[in-house]
């Protein structure tokens, strides 16, 4: 019998809501995962105490174990520990670095992990992707895709602004990562995988033209949308190509030069802004006011660098990831373009 259809990897729960944790147990339970929650929790700074106190009635058998950073060695650490016991799953409570660290253990381990996100700072909440930093650099390495996911939008907005305009500009890239995919299919030939652009474009899209602020229940839900479905959008492409194009280039070199700029999520807004200029893309000048709409970072200065350190994260940002092909790649820019290239495009946009 031919095959008719393909699996997707992906959560077997996604729960998007106002009081979501105060069901976790019910979730765990429910969905075969833990019926006695006997689960190790891993929390990080922030509200990760204050959301494991609040799960301990429910899950009296869990295990809660802190996780300090966001890199090779933390996650490592973590696996170390959940090895000395029996755990049906691993919950990760906190913003990406504690889920990417999280997912990471996990896979090491081989136990389910499920996402519990009180930031929507980036996609890496349902992605089977985590970035970790490694020898003073971050890379991404795939992992098992989180088991469940949930967020809860009353710790959503507790979360600083800041952060979720850096979500905003996470979302929104995906735009521009499809149009320097799209740019290899047509350069290189290619393939690009038509469900996971839908995915990653339905998403990107709904957040682009909603015109609620980032106050309400309403976008706060269409956002945690955009960042699943961009997850599902990756897990669906075996590649992080769908959501990563020149504007993780970009930031990725950031790291690399001047590390902690800024969030991830700002870095590749104005790397997806910058992109989609040097592209002409359509959508160019509704992205900007989107942007603008938000208060999410535009230009260099927005993220605290300057031209020149700007200019040098373009030149830099092909060698972080050699295996892709993008705008940058495709003009293969000399400094001399890259500059005149930059002042345009703060020239165009600084108003």
């Amino acid at each position: 019998m031919p095959l008719l259809a393909r699996m997707i990897e992906s959560p077997l729960t996604v729960d998007i809501r106002r009081g979501a944790i105060d069901r976790l147990g019910e979730l765990l339970a429910d969905g075969r995962i833990s019926s006695g929650g006997r689960v190790a929790i891993a929390v990080g700074p922030g509200l990760g105490d204050e959301v494991a106190s609040t799960l301990e009635p429910q899950l009296r058998q869990a295990t809660i174990v802190r996780v300090e950073g966001g890199s090779i060695d933390s996650a490592r650490e973590l696996a170390h520990s959940l090895r000395e016991s029996f755990y049906d799953a691993i919950i990760g409570i906190g913003g990406g670095q504690t889920l990417d660290v999280t997912k990471y253990a996990a896979s090491l381990v081989g136990i389910p992990m499920v996402s519990v996100a009180t930031s929507l700072t980036h996609d890496g909440l349902a992605s089977p992707v985590a970035s970790l930093q490694h020898n003073g650099r971050k890379g991404s390495h795939g992992v098992h895709i989180p088991l469940a996911v949930v967020v809860d939008l009353d710790y959503v907005h507790r979360s600083p602004a800041r952060w979720l305009r850096a979500g905003i500009g996470e979302a929104v890239s995906n735009l521009s990562a499809l149009s320097d995919w799209w740019l290899a299919h047509k350069q290189l030939g290619a393939t690009v995988d038509g469900l996971a652009t839908a995915f990653a474009r339905s998403g990107a899209e709904a957040v682009l033209y909603h015109q609620e602020s980032i106050e309400s229940d309403a976008f706060l839900n269409t956002l945690a949308q955009a960042l699943v479905l961009s997850g599902l959008a990756m897990s669906v492409a075996g590649t992080s190509q769908p959501c990563s194009g020149a504007c993780h280039e970009i930031s990725h070199a950031i790291d690399a030069l001047y590390p902690g700029s800024a969030k991830h999520g700002e870095q590749v807004a104005v790397g997806a802004l910058f992109a989609t200029y040097l592209r002409g893309d359509e959508v160019l000048g509704t992205m900007d006011a989107c942007m603008r709409r938000h208060g999410v970072a535009r230009l260099p200065a927005d993220i605290g660098l300057t031209r020149e350190q700007f200019c040098a994260a373009v030149e830099a940002a092909p060698s972080t990831r050699p295996d892709r092909y993008t705008i940058l790649e495709s003009r293969e820019l000399d400094e001399d373009q890259i500059r005149k290239n930059v002042d345009a495009f703060i020239e165009t946009f600084d108003r």
